[in-house]
This record gives C-alpha cells, sequence and structure tokens, in this order.
C-alpha cells in the first residue's frame, strides 16, 4: 500500500534527482577536509545563513550538542525553553555528555521565552551558582505548533545576550520553513546568534544530515569535537550532494508545505470531536481528541493506518500532522476522508 505519512518531514525520502547527484558525486575525505562536495555545501550553507563558516554534521541533535560543548564548560548553564527540542527531545546530551546545567524557563505560546523570564535566569555571580554562559532558541519552535519567531524577537534575545556576554544559539532545526511562514530571509532571523543549526533531512528533504554554522574560530573547534563524538565521516560528499540540492531547491518551496498544513487544518476544524488552535503557521497542525471521541490515540493511529496514512500521537489525546514534499493535495484529501470515517 502507498501511504499519506505524515508522522513528521524526517521520513522524508530524496528526490529522484538527488539520488541521482549522490551517484555522481566527486568525493574525497572530509577528514582531511578534501572532500568537495562538503566543502561546497558548508561554503553554501554559511554564505545562506550570513556567517563565516559551517560543518556538516550526521544529525541535528549532534549539531546542537557541539554548540553546546563549544559555548559552555562543564558545570556552566544553558537558559533554555522548557519546550525546547534540545531541553526535551535530546536525551539529556547536554548533561550526560557536556556536564552542561540546563535552565528551563517557560516557553510562551507564541514559542519565544518571555524577555524578562530570560533577565531573572541569568545567574549572579555567586559562588554557589552556576554560571550563565548561553541562551537557546529554537525556530520554527516545534512543540508550540511549528511557530516562527520573529526576526525582531530574536534580536531583542541577542540584545540581552551581548549586554551580560552570553552567546545565543539558535536550533534553527526549521529555520526554513520560519523564514518561508515570515517571508524574510533566513539571514535576517539568524543575524544576532553566534551559532545555529539547521536540518537538511527534514522539510529540506535530504536523507541525512545538518548544519552547524558560526564563526570560522567557533567551527574549527567544532570541528574538533565532531571528531571526538565520531562524526568525522570520510566520503560523506555521497550525502552533501543531496543537501545542496535541499539549499537551491528545496528551501524554495516550503509555502506548499505550509499552504497544504492550513488546508488540513481547515479540514479537520469541520471533523467532529476534533479541537484545533490557532491556524498553523508552517508545516505543523496540533490538534487535541474532545472527551467524546472513545477511541484511544493508539487505536486511531491503527485505524488510520488500515486507510492509508500514518500518522503520530503527540500526547495522551493529542496528535500533530506534519506536511512536507511527498504529501500532495491527494493525499491531504485522503487523510481528511480518514479522520471523518474514523472518528463518526
Amino acid at each position: 500500500m502507498q501511504y499519506t505519512d505524515l508522522r513528521s518531514d524526517t521520513v522524508t525520502k530524496p528526490t529522484p534527482e538527488m539520488r541521482e547527484s549522490m551517484a555522481m558525486a566527486e568525493v574525497g575525505d572530509d577528514v582531511y577536509m578534501d572532500d568537495p562536495t562538503i566543502n561546497a555545501l558548508q561554503e553554501k550553507s554559511a554564505a545562506m545563513l550570513g556567517k563565516e563558516d559551517s560543518l556538516f554534521v550526521p544529525s541535528g541533535t549532534m549539531g546542537n550538542l557541539l554548540a553546546l560543548l563549544v559555548h559552555c564548560q562543564r558545570g556552566d548553564e544553558v537558559i533554555v525553553g522548557d519546550c525546547a527540542h534540545i531541553y526535551v527531545n535530546e536525551a539529556g546530551g547536554m548533561s550526560a555528555l557536556g556536564g552542561v546545567h540546563p535552565r528551563p524557563i517557560q516557553n510562551q505560546a507564541d514559542g519565544t521565552l518571555a524577555l524578562d523570564d530570560i533577565r531573572a535566569a541569568i545567574q549572579t555571580e555567586d559562588v554557589h551558582h552556576t554560571i550563565t554562559r548561553l541562551i537557546c532558541l529554537e525556530n520554527t519552535q516545534n512543540i508550540c505548533g511549528g511557530v516562527a519567531l520573529s526576526a525582531e524577537y530574536t534580536q531583542q534575545v541577542g540584545m540581552i545576550a551581548r549586554e551580560n556576554n552570553l552567546s545565543l544559539h539558535i536550533d534553527g532545526a526549521r529555520i526554513f520553513n520560519a523564514a518561508a511562514a515570515l517571508n524574510v530571509d533566513v539571514k535576517e532571523l539568524v543575524a544576532p546568534a553566534d551559532s545555529v543549526m539547521f536540518c537538511l533531512s527534514k522539510g529540506l528533504v535530504a536523507p541525512v544530515g545538518s548544519m552547524l554554522v558560526g564563526s570560522q574560530k567557533f567551527i574549527k573547534r567544532v570541528r574538533h569535537l565532531r571528531k571526538m563524538l565520531g562524526g568525522g565521516m570520510r566520503q560523506a560528499g555521497i550525502l552533501a550532494a543531496a543537501g545542496l540540492i535541499s539549499l537551491e531547491t528545496m528551501t524554495a518551496r516550503l509555502g506548499q508545505d505550509h499552504a497544504r498544513a492550513k488546508i488540513l487544518f481547515e479540514g479537520l476544524n469541520q471533523i467532529r470531536g476534533l479541537k484545533l488552535g490557532a491556524s498553523p503557521q508552517s508545516n505543523m497542525v496540533y490538534f487535541d481528541l474532545l472527551d467524546e471521541v472513545q477511541l484511544s490515540v493508539n487505536q486511531i493511529v491503527e485505524e488510520m493506518k488500515k486507510r492509508g496514512v500514518l500518522v503520530d500521537w503527540a500526547g495522551p489525546r493529542r496528535f500533530r500532522l506534519v506536511t512536507h514534499y511527498w504529501v500532495d493535495d491527494v493525499g491531504v484529501e485522503q487523510t481528511l476522508e480518514a479522520f471523518a470515517q474514523v472518528l463518526a
């Protein structure tokens, strides 16, 4: 059976163009920094985000961890949202592998961290306290609904960081979705940041990999730590070839995914038993089951699968649907029909 898969944009498979490019990629040994395709991807990534340098890493989780390891020493503290992927969904790597202490503060409904909350979380110089080194933002903010953080807001957080001699890292796994949602150049969204991670393997359709961008000094240190973590790949240009297509073509079409998410939202809003919030800003649609729905989330998952649609729950009575390159108009209609049948 051919499924419409809305579990995540991580399920995307490479396009035929990507597969051909990967097969024909010119490669070298990237640990020696002589893989030309990797080098081209890194140069393009840095240029697109307006930073000096970048590094290809196997995953977004590794990219975020590497940033934390460079910005912080063991025992230092990072201010992070309580809904942040770094805090919730990266297996505690900052603490387990870096000895970095998280200081979670509440994410607001719009995905931001309240500026006063950030200021209040910065530790005073006291022998009893950890030393605050870093502020982390996530854009788009996943758990808050795939919402986009504006350039103006990020500038305000950057100003707080500079005033307090802190660094700013952006988990920009879907930063190009944020740029598309806000209709701004991605450079504007990351201008105040000392480092940014973004994923090639989500909405940008590449099979593997993420990019970590920052200053030349920052990336030089990241490269050393990447090797320590086992991320020093060899002829990785085979993977980078797909990433180049991600940057050249996939970043420009994300608005199509956002438009389909809105159609999906509007259709789900007509189905009895579902509670939806605000219209989606990007490619994620969150909704809850009302009490009148007797089926469990697992039962709904199984019933949807029988109808050719793959979905995943995001809580005991909550779902998240994610549109991407491989979800077309027919798939959106199929999804709405399947939910209507299952919840009838």
